[in-house]
């Protein structure tokens, strides 16, 4: 299953440690490189990564790290990359013509998160969601995080930053369909922002956006200096 990486933000909470946040060695290792690494283990058999801000070096190391690990990894620009993500998703929709995982290039993971993933019965899901149901998971940022609303047999109700009630996290780790790039356009031509969280309340509003528990497996989302920390503490 190929897999799509969301690169193309400019990461200024993370400026302080890297020019190009992607890059931002965590362990060692650029941040995108774990989250490669993670999907190749997890079962992604090939790479589709948009970059936007300053794409040069985040480009010319995908190039070297393709070579080092022996999977296609192709580049795509998205000129918009200061649009919210969704607009990034549909920049590489020529890439995409089956099923395929999608990731963020920050969130780092554990690959059994996405080996089950792969490996549940998805059924008439246009999309699933792995979502992390321990609320009070002290590595998450409350107040940043995306939250979900869950209906029945565990389908996506609401989802946002600023729901009031919610059962689960965001994790950023989706097996995602065709589909989900016909609700981004259309979120888009009905005057939307072009965020991915839009896309998906389009698929949960007609009941085929579904989550997966991640069942208290390790994930965290690198988006400021503080969960840098708490990375290089895990990994380092």
């Amino acid at each position: 299953m190929k897999c799509l990486i969301i690169a193309a933000g400019q990461g200024t909470r993370l400026r302080s440690i890297a020019a190009s946040k992607p890059l931002a060695r965590v362990a060692g290792r650029p941040l995108i490189e774990h989250v490669v690494s993670a999907a190749a283990a997890g079962g992604a058999t090939g790479f589709v990564v948009v970059t936007g801000y300053e794409p040069e070096p985040l480009e010319a190391f995908l190039g070297e790290l393709a070579g080092r690990i022996g999977m296609a990894i192709e580049i795509v620009r998205n000129p918009d990359w200061a649009r919210p993500n969704g607009v990034s998703v549909l920049a590489a929709e020529a890439r995409l013509d089956s099923d395929f995982i999608l990731l963020m290039s920050d969130h780092l993971f554990d690959p059994e998160i996405l080996r089950d993933m792969i490996a549940a019965d998805r059924g008439d899901s246009a999309l699933t969601l792995g979502a992390d149901h321990a609320v009070d998971n002290p590595l998450l940022d409350l107040d940043d995080a995306t939250k979900i609303e869950l209906g029945e047999e565990a389908r996506i109700r609401r989802i946002g930053k600023t729901l009031a009630n919610y059962d689960a996290i965001d994790t950023g780790i989706f097996i995602a369909t065709p589909a989900l790039l016909d609700a981004l356009r259309a979120s888009l031509a009905a005057g939307g922002t072009g965020s991915l969280s839009e896309g998906v309340q389009a698929l949960a509003d007609s009941g085929r956006a579904f989550t997966c528990d991640i069942g208290g497996r390790w994930w965290l989302d690198v988006d400021d200096e503080a969960a840098f920390a708490k990375a290089e503490a895990a990994l380092g």
